[in-house]
């Protein structure tokens, strides 16, 4: 079915020639949703005409809505406000636009692979912790970001690259073997990423005691945090790591492997997945070896001391050190070895790093380097910053223990939306393992929903409690609104695709679901534009809102005699049961079938 806008535009640039003996451009004409307060569906804004029309914006408005009515089936009538032409659409058309989707369970999609490949970073972890608070906004992020392009036609490669080298991870193999007793996951019954990142917040514990130590035997506090032992044993520790020392690349095995497995059991639980891990303990080496090779190249230069940096001061941008003065690498070589090894790999249009946004400094630099070394595929890398997470107790801080876990808070909302559900009495009647299964929906719907609903680049305040609300802009909400239209549907037995409307006539209610429909295509697109499930979380909230309205206001439709009307708000419900669905799986959440 052709496009709204192009017949309205083909209509509008026919009047013109009609009326005024003129010929517009498709770019002359600017059309847009009208706005609530005022009748019609569709407004053309009229001052760009009037050296045309020769009249004030309402003459205008008047002498081009009357053609329009008089002339184009399409539009029914209009009204004019100011500068502002409201037309109103002839219902017929909305009915027509619901028969043609009826059927067509991937509208809004566009063609599969259609569009060029591009590849999603998110998660990106270090294996000296556990997952926490921040990592789920990334993950949901990332994992959201990817099934939109996806959606949208592009084919997608989702990665992860685990940071699993360097000082951080020297810190808990320190405590390990000073403080471990030999622990082990088995041992305990801890997840391997807890245990260490246990041993990673006791070596903070017992790094201040020693600076406090040295401070009181008179160290200034710079002097105390360079020489506590316990730091040098850290350092030391890399240094052998780095040279190869078969012991300590035993023990880092043995303790990543430890986290990998925690981290396998979190993914799982949040219902994340990735196509491609890489390790920044490979990368960092090709990283060393480019930077390296392009020791020659302009604006690269090497200090007496034996350390590589590049000068960005032309690009309104200081000088960055890529090698040390002993050879080893800083946090940006991996970066620029695992771009390279990436796009010699995928060859993708565009790389799309989720991280939050106090590394926005970091990815400029990063492909600004990359493009001074000659790759022009660097262009294509973009930084989808993000704000931190914040609870209502505060800010979370990883080495002294008071990140909010993932697997616990994943947890805490599992149970705090059985606590409400059982309060609520909804899901009386359930087995209790169906029951079990449905609290995990709602719990991890609503930390998604709440998390994606708002634009990534805006910090937040993250509230249990109110993401869990059964009313109002809540995953919840949405999920019971789904349950709710496939039990109408249930209950009228109805089928896909044997319902014949032809005949019946919509009403205000119903040309107000079907118009939210029709705009689900456009927010998809513009969602993969923007790299913002905001967008599309908050149009799904509006599509739910309308058709609550719609429910409450209109006869209740298993009861409708008419059996055309019937057929027509079943199919409503059907497209609109579907767009939900299809709109939260984008998200990441699951809608149930019953509730």
């Amino acid at each position: 079915m052709e496009n709204l806008n192009n017949q309205l535009v083909r209509a509008i640039k026919e009047t013109f020639v009609a009326v005024f003996e003129i010929a517009l451009d498709d770019s002359q004409i600017q059309l847009q949703k009208t706005r609530k307060e005022f009748d019609g569906d569709i407004t053309l804004v009229v001052f760009p005409f009037l050296r045309i029309t020769k009249k004030s914006p309402e003459q205008s408005g008047e002498v081009i809505g009357e053609y329009l009515k008089n002339n184009v089936d399409l539009v029914v009538d209009y009204n004019v406000v100011k500068g502002f032409l409201n037309l109103v659409i002839n219902p017929s058309y909305w009915s027509d636009f619901l028969k043609s989707t009826g059927t067509s369970s991937t509208f809004g999609y566009a063609e599969p692979n259609s569009k060029e490949i591009v590849m999603v970073e998110y998660s990106s972890p270090n294996t000296n912790k556990p997952l926490h608070l921040g990592h789920l906004r990334n993950n949901f992020l990332g994992n959201s970001v990817s099934r939109i392009l996806k959606a949208n036609g592009h084919e997608v490669i989702k990665v992860q690259i685990i940071n699993d080298r360097g000082i951080h991870i020297c810190k808990s193999m320190v405590a390990w073997k000073k403080f471990g007793n030999a622990e082990t996951p088995a041992t305990t019954g801890l997840k391997g990423d807890k245990l260490v990142g246990n041993f990673y917040v006791r070596f903070d514990q017992e790094y201040k005691k020693e600076i406090a130590a040295l401070m009181a035997a008179g160290k200034t506090e710079d002097e105390a945090k360079k020489e506590a032992p316990i730091i040098i044993e850290a350092q030391e520790m890399l240094r052998q790591w780095e040279a190869g020392k078969p012991e300590i690349v035993e023990l880092w095995k043995t303790m990543n492997s430890w986290v990998y497995e925690g981290f396998e059991s979190t993914y799982a639980t949040m219902g994340v997945d990735f196509d491609k891990l890489y390790y920044e303990s490979d990368t960092y080496l090709i990283g060393k070896e480019k930077v390296l090779a392009h020791i020659d190249t302009e604006s690269f230069y090497k200090k007496d001391d034996g350390s590589i940096w590049i000068n960005l001061e032309g690009d309104k941008l200081d000088n960055k050190i890529l090698l040390r003065s002993d050879g080893t690498s800083v946090y940006i070589t991996q970066d620029i070895g695992t771009a390279i090894i990436r796009e010699e790999e995928f060859h993708c249009k565009n790389y799309y790093y989720v991280v939050g946004n106090e590394q926005d400094y970091h990815f400029n630099v990063l492909a600004l380097i990359l493009q001074k070394m000659g790759f022009d595929w660097a262009k294509g890398i973009e930084h989808l910053s993000y704000g931190m997470v914040d609870l209502p107790s505060g800010k979370m801080k990883s080495r002294e223990g008071t990140v909010v876990d993932a697997d616990d808070l994943m947890l805490e909302m599992k149970n705090t939306a059985q606590e409400i559900s059982e309060e609520l009495g909804k899901l009386e009647g359930m087995e209790d393992e169906q029951r079990q299964e449905l609290y995990w929906k709602i719990g991890l719907g609503a930390l998604k929903y709440f998390i994606l609903k708002v634009d990534p680049k805006k910090r937040m305040l993250f509230d249990p409690k109110e993401s869990v609300d059964f009313n109002g802009n809540t995953g919840p909400f949405i999920q019971y609104t789904h349950a709710r239209i496939k039990s109408i549907l249930r209950k009228s037995n109805y089928t896909e695709g044997s319902l014949d409307f032809k005949n019946a006539p919509l009403d205000a209610e119903d040309i107000s679901v079907i118009k939210q429909l029709y705009d689900f295509p456009e927010i998809l697109d513009e969602s993969a534009v923007q790299k913002s499930p905001a967008l599309l979380a908050n149009y799904i909230y509006e599509l739910v809102k309308v058709f609550n309205h719609f429910y409450q206001n209109t006869t209740p439709i298993v009861k409708e005699e008419n059996e055309e009307i019937k057929n027509l708000r079943l199919m409503i419900c059907a497209k609109t049961a579907e767009v939900i669905s299809n709109g939260m799986d984008l998200l990441g959440v699951q809608v149930p079938e019953k509730m």
